[in-house]
């Protein structure tokens, strides 16, 4: 697999309608790290991500994803490194067909017939749509199409995937499909990047997060960190997870640090 790094320098964007939506973020995101990105509604998040695999370019500043600067190359190009799973699969899914669907990247990057016929039996096993493949994706519930749209990315194999608020609208069935997606995408040594306002994914899934505010990246450190930094807390309305607030009511865990699950509290009840 390629080492895609992807660096932001002071981007900056502004819409056509003159609203600034993320400005002077400087970040850089090494191959293989789990990541998530949260904020409020309106923070910048989503535009930031989208400037990684071209969907947007900056208006300020530049991103480079490997040695490719997204101002310069278009977005099919960028996607063969950046695969973006939208939080509306309606927005991504247009096949008469699930089998369809997750065939067509794998025919756009070049892919033999029957090594895409191998591709689709296997991803569409590993995400538990082998029934559907001849469906109409639009036939099949919410939680199940983001589940096609997500398989039909991670499908092309890219060295990054973009996941923008991935267990919005799923079950428990579907968030455990994602959780476990995301454990095998790192352990294939892909970036993982998380959009999102489950905090407990973002405790439980990602060792790093960069927060967002008011368009400006204001905290990039690990979710233990996060969740104990008050200042920032407070700044954002970023609600920590419960467990984390039961801990630190109690007293459990480290002054810079929270807790971040069961695990981590029944740990640190022992070493009392």
């Amino acid at each position: 697999m390629s080492e895609t790094k992807i660096v932001c320098n002071s981007l900056g964007h502004t819409y056509p309608n003159g609203v600034e939506a993320v400005r002077d973020v400087n970040v850089s995101i090494d191959q293989g790290e789990v990541i998530s990105v949260v904020g409020q509604n309106g923070s910048g998040k989503t535009t930031l991500v989208k400037h990684f695999n071209g969907l947007l370019k900056p208006t300020a500043g530049n991103v480079m994803v490997g040695d490719l600067d997204t101002l310069e190359n278009a977005v099919g190009l960028l996607a063969r490194s950046v695969g973006y799973v939208f939080q509306n699969p309606n927005h991504q899914i247009f096949a008469a067909s699930v089998k369809e669907e997750l065939s067509f990247g794998l025919k756009n990057i070049g892919l033999e017939q029957d090594e895409i016929e191998k591709k689709v039996g296997e991803i569409a096993e590993d995400f538990l749509l082998t029934e559907y493949l001849d469906l109409n994706p639009y036939r099949l519930g919410f939680s199940l199409r983001k589940t096609v749209g997500m398989a039909s990315i991670i499908a092309m194999e890219p060295d990054v995937i973009i996941l923008d608020e991935p267990t919005t609208g799923q079950d428990f069935l579907g968030v455990k499909a994602i959780r476990d997606s995301i454990h095998k995408l790192s352990a294939q040594g892909k970036t993982v990047i998380v959009v999102s306002h489950d905090m407990p994914l973002v405790a439980e899934e990602t060792n790093r997060v960069l927060v967002m505010c008011e368009t400006e990246l204001i905290f990039d450190d690990s979710p233990a960190k996060l969740f104990a930094n008050d200042e920032i807390l407070n700044k954002t309305n970023l609600l920590p997870p419960q467990i984390s607030s039961f801990s630190t009511k109690v007293g459990l865990g480290k002054s810079k640090d929270a807790i971040l699950s069961v695990e981590d509290a029944l740990k640190s009840v022992k070493t009392k």
